[in-house]
């Protein structure tokens, strides 16, 4: 709902600004580049210097296939293919069995596979923080993606991703809702997100870590987004089906 509204797509029939944000129980994540040990690119060097990676995603426009254009365009690659159509675990067993070579992904997704890790099958490249500065304890080693950008222009663009994905799936109320409603609203999901059986209870749900965005950081990673026409049609560019955009 947020992307649709900030880049632009057809039907979008809200203004985002008008709306009052109350909070996401998720919102940090870290996004890391990997390729299968057997494809030989064992380290940034020899990444960078290979030409036609192909790197597997689900679809044109999945948040996956946008990090894995992104991570392709600044680092940069040469000549990268995209190939796509892919659920995730089929995507994993393309990886494995050689049919694609690279992949970018969510970190939630290597503890899902350890054995890539322990059977070291994977090489880890780069890594790009949710939200800045937010260091992974396994992997804070790997360079963040944004110590490759060159320019205000594509700083702009990794913070247009990282605060889409900083949103998460924010619960909000319309604009007009009454101050004092707000007040209690925000109020009851800070609450929710400090009770120590919250997380408990999300695991239990969705199987999944909560990284809670309150209110008012909410609010501000909204209020923060890019919103300029070079930065959107970049954006967009890299999220679409074409080539790369120049750097």
């Amino acid at each position: 709902m947020v992307a649709s509204a900030v880049l632009g797509e057809k039907g979008v029939q809200y203004d985002l600004d008008k709306m009052i944000f109350l909070g996401s129980p998720y919102s940090s994540t870290h996004y890391v580049f990997l390729t299968r040990r057997d494809a030989g690119l064992t380290s940034l060097e020899k990444l960078r210097s290979a030409s036609g990676v192909r790197i597997g995603a689900q679809s044109v426009g999945h948040t996956i296939y946008n990090i894995g254009r992104v991570f392709a365009w600044l680092t940069p690659l040469k000549e990268p293919n995209f190939v796509t159509g892919y659920s995730t675990p089929e995507r994993d067993v393309a990886l494995m069995s050689g049919e694609i070579d690279a992949i970018g992904t969510a970190d939630d997704h290597l503890t899902r596979n350890l054995d890539w890790i322990k059977q070291k099958k994977i090489d880890l490249h780069l890594i790009l923080e949710v939200p800045k500065g937010l260091k992974h304890p396994q992997y804070s080693h790997l360079p963040d993606l944004e110590t490759f950008a060159a320019s205000e222009k594509q700083r702009r663009v990794i913070s247009l991703f990282r605060n889409l994905r900083l949103t998460g799936s924010p619960f909000f109320a319309p604009p007009g809702t009454p101050v004092e409603r707000i007040e209690i609203l925000k109020q009851a999901i800070t609450k929710t997100f400090k009770d120590p059986d919250f997380p408990k209870e999300y695991r239990k749900l969705v199987s999944d870590e909560p990284s809670p965005l309150f209110p008012d950081e909410n609010q501000k990673a909204i209020r923060e987004l890019p919103r300029d026409a070079e930065t959107i049609a970049l954006f967009n560019k890299l999220a679409g089906p074409g080539t790369l955009p120049p750097r």
